[in-house]
């Protein structure tokens, strides 16, 4: 990050503190952020007779000259009303939106902070690292769940380097968070192709980026993401707030994802051969190869329907997607069968808020019917094994993904690959002869193993194991409600 962008999320985030003694968790106060730096932005960039209309994007002048405090809280609050049902980028930045700032003397001080910088003059990567650098401070609150949608940038950076989109691409991210994917994806395109004309690089900018998530306000902060970097000056909506798992999408060449941990779902997903039970919710995708309530399962089948023959993926999923029984086997057998998996990164812990987290990117091309399967080798790269991250004190870097992308060979045909330590193919019949098809795979010594000093602290391996039963209660209760039934 550079020191102009370092120093500004620096001033921006000292009063977060403040507003943490007011009840406002770091997601809260990240959302008034994005609320009042967009009206800002607004303000320096509108001309006279914008600044002396009366729509709401160009309020910040009254908010600035407003002497009393409980008059600038009522122009805030009624700016926001009216925002919210805007089209496009304005009515998705304010969608359903509050001011939660419940003293008004420090939201003038939120405001004055704001207000003393000139937003609109900064390079887009300044604004963007600034933005960027406040979505990271608010991943580290972990009681408030916001590090669910963050991704480590390193390994995002390594996904879209082996990944390499053309500018021709149409890329989406089914539950996208604050964006990570879609930026990285959008910063690859124009690093790799800085000659691009005119219709291309609006293409790049304002439809070849589309993003979605359940979550309000975490989308929200999306779409602020990607407009500080340029991104959604066109028609196109490129955020949308909702469910992808819903109904069959609209499809695309590229998917980047990281779907929400955690195995259970509220809802179920059905397909033809599934059994309704009226007391629980369902989604029905006739699309989808499996019933299940596992939500990563139900992504890799989402993410399957998404793609356009030939279209490629890569999706981070627990380990659980790749061992689970009943519905996993049959999804993991479906895609080995209809799609190239050709490539599996294990990925360390300690890379993620929640600590104790064990996940993999899996790479796949989706493929033509055909009667025999299109993988025929899947290669493993193993960064977990006798590896140690933490977020702080060793983060992942750049570097330490280097080898992956080496291995990977992006430039060259997957048949030129070369075995290493670390990387390893296991052909099609070497899965198949697995028990349940189970893709867990692993070869390294984990020296971890026999030095007790190096386990993972007892609150990590009680949460796992917490997390294992709920899994394993919620399963025996269907399976009990089931034989009731019956």
């Amino acid at each position: 990050m550079s020191q102009t962008a370092s120093s500004l999320v620096q001033k921006v985030w000292n009063y977060a503190h403040v507003m943490r003694d007011d009840g406002l968790s770091f997601l809260d106060y990240t959302e008034q952020i994005t609320y009042l730096l967009f009206l800002k932005i607004a303000w320096e960039q509108a001309d006279a007779k914008q600044r002396s209309s009366k729509e709401p994007q160009y309020c910040w002048g009254k908010l600035i000259g407003v002497a009393d405090n409980s008059k600038l809280a009522s122009i805030y609050q009624t700016a926001l009303k009216k925002l919210s049902s805007q089209d496009g980028l304005l009515g998705l930045i304010f969608t359903k939106p509050q001011s939660k700032i419940s003293d008004s003397a420090k939201l003038r001080r939120l405001v004055e902070l704001i207000d003393v910088q000139e937003w609109a003059s900064l390079d887009l990567d300044v604004k963007g690292e600034v933005y960027e650098g406040l979505l990271a401070r608010n991943a580290e609150d972990v009681r408030g769940g916001a590090g669910q949608y963050f991704t480590s940038r390193p390994i995002i950076r390594a996904i879209l380097e082996v990944m390499r989109p053309k500018t021709t691409d149409t890329i989406a991210d089914p539950a996208c968070g604050t964006g990570g994917f879609l930026l990285a994806a959008h910063e690859y395109l124009l690093r790799a192709h800085p000659k691009m004309d005119a219709k291309t690089r609006r293409f790049v900018n304002e439809s070849a980026i589309h993003g979605m998530d359940i979550v309000p306000s975490v989308a929200r902060l999306c779409a602020m993401n990607l407009y500080l970097h340029g991104m959604g000056g066109g028609k196109k909506l490129l955020v949308e707030i909702g469910d992808s798992l819903v109904k069959a999408p609209a499809q695309v060449k590229m998917v980047l994802t990281n779907p929400p941990f955690g195995k259970k779902s509220s809802f179920t997903v059905i397909n033809d051969d599934g059994k309704r039970d009226t007391e629980k919710l369902y989604y029905e995708r006739k699309d989808f190869w499996a019933t299940t309530s596992n939500k990563q399962l139900n992504f890799v089948q989402n993410i399957f329907t998404m793609l356009v023959e030939d279209g490629r993926a890569a999706i981070v999923v627990p380990d659980n997607v790749l061992f689970e029984s009943g519905a996993g086997e049959k999804i993991r057998r479906e895609l080995l069968a209809r799609c190239n998996v050709h490539t599996l990164l294990r990925l360390p812990t300690g890379v993620w808020y929640s600590p104790g987290v064990k996940a993999n990117v899996l790479f796949f091309d989706k493929k033509p019917p055909s009667k025999t399967p299109w993988t025929k080798d899947l290669w493993i790269y193993d960064l977990r094994t006798n590896k140690n991250f933490t977020l702080r004190q060793n983060p992942i870097t750049d570097d330490d993904m280097k080898e992956f992308v080496e291995c990977y060979s992006p430039d060259k045909p997957v048949s030129k690959r070369k075995e290493t330590e670390r990387f390893k193919r296991f052909s099609y019949d070497d899965l198949m002869a697995r028990d349940k098809a189970n893709l867990d795979i692993f070869w390294l010594k984990d020296e971890s193993m026999t030095d007790t000093a190096s386990l993972p602290k007892p609150e990590v391996l009680v949460a796992g194991i917490i997390e294992d039963l709920e899994e394993c209660l919620a399963e025996f209760r269907e399976v009990h409600a089931e034989l009731k039934r019956h």
